[in-house]
């Protein structure tokens, strides 16, 4: 069977299930960490440098994915939801199987966590949806969130005609304060009228699976792993493209991105995986792109420190298909020196640092339902 280098923003599980078709999906059943406030030493056992203070910050999430601070203080975190039943098999072109065809439904949400952990809905009814019955039902939904002044947008990654839905495609929306949402650039449309260099013909999505959004000067610049590329949108809508990341390293599956004066961009890279094969690429705004540090393993976050250090979350470590209890976040020094801070994660999906300095993950990321099993971890990061 043919290597595969998918990421959708629910199904990091798929390629696991494809390339060992006898497996069963992994479903978490428990927590990695059961007590907020509690010392994890699941979570910072092997640990070959440095012993970071980990606990849970909020719980009962679904398929939490990116996650940012909002002016108010509040924590606002992107959800996939638990899919649907919507099909929209012999209306458009659909993702092949075993992986396709998708069904949809109004799952995903977006909640935001109080400083004390509550968990609160800020708006629902999103867009997501599942893979075929075969792989599970495995889901994306919402993508990520971010602030442009006070002014919440959120990047969907579940929707578009080939995951289920003919009338809402993938794009970015506004949060308006009702709850409600408009959408202010169709990403779908954009990605099917501009065709990357080097699409994987055995590994498509019509709609895209986009993954991360940061806001740099008022702009909004988003990552899709499957074509493989990073866009700018600007508040009015308008998406132009940053840099073509198929046309220079091919299928490489770009997955998180982070600004330090220049973009930093994470890859998933191919499966089977294969330990330190995902690399850290350097884009400059006017697109152009290198690899600037290399031997890090399936990185699905990247994130600076007020110190300028470098922290890269990696999904699953020492294991040749996505494996609970195997992520990490190392941290890379401005020396280029590499330490775990933390190992032992349950299939994380995004961080971001708090105005506390600390580090905020989102655990239990993927995986088919039973749903509300996913986390928000508060990292208390070594100095």
């Amino acid at each position: 069977m043919k290597h595969i280098a998918k990421l959708h923003a629910g199904v990091i599980l798929v390629a696991f299930l494809l390339v060992s078709c006898e497996k069963d999906p992994i479903a978490p059943t428990e927590p990695q960490v059961s007590k907020a406030s509690s010392l994890s030493k699941g979570a910072v056992e092997g640990s070959s440098n440095a012993v970071a203070a980990v606990s849970v910050f909020a719980t009962g999430l679904n398929n939490p994915r990116g996650l940012k601070f909002g002016p108010d203080g509040y924590l606002y975190v992107a959800e996939g939801g638990a899919g649907g039943t919507n099909s929209t098999a012999g209306i458009c072109d659909q993702v092949i199987p075993p992986v396709g065809p998708y069904t949809g439904g109004s799952t995903a949400r977006i909640s935001k966590i109080s400083p004390a952990g509550v968990r609160s809905t800020v708006a629902d009814n999103l867009p997501s949806s599942q893979t075929s019955p075969a792989l599970g039902g495995l889901v994306s939904g919402v993508a990520d969130v971010e602030f442009v002044g006070n002014t919440l947008y959120a990047l969907l990654a579940g929707a578009g005609c080939s995951h289920g839905f003919p009338s809402v495609p993938n794009g970015v929306i506004k949060i308006n304060t009702d709850g409600s949402w408009t959408l202010i650039a169709n990403l779908s449309a954009w990605q099917q009228t501009h065709p990357v260099a080097n699409p994987e013909e055995d590994d498509f999505e019509p709609d895209g699976t986009w993954y991360s959004m940061i806001n740099v000067r008022g702009d909004l610049y988003a990552i899709e792993p499957n074509h493989g590329e990073m866009v700018k949108i600007t508040p009015s809508g308008d998406i132009s493209r940053v840099v073509d990341i198929s046309a220079t390293y091919g299928h490489v599956v770009p997955t998180s991105v982070a600004y330090h004066g220049d973009f930093y961009v994470g890859n998933l890279g191919l499966f089977p995986i294969t330990e330190g094969s995902s690399n850290i690429y350097k884009i400059t705004p006017s697109g152009g792109i290198k690899v600037w540090a290399s031997g890090f393993t399936t990185v699905l976050g990247v994130a600076f420190d007020r110190q300028a250090r470098m922290y890269v979350l990696e999904n699953t470590t020492g294991n040749p298909f996505p494996t609970p209890g195997t992520g990490r976040i190392t941290r890379v020094n401005p020396s280029g020196a590499k330490e775990t801070i933390v190992s032992g994660l349950f299939l994380p999906a995004a961080m971001t640092f708090g105005p506390d300095g600390k580090l905020y993950i989102s655990n239990i990321g993927f995986g088919p339902p039973p749903i509300g099993l996913g986390q928000v971890l508060q990292i208390d990061v070594p100095e």
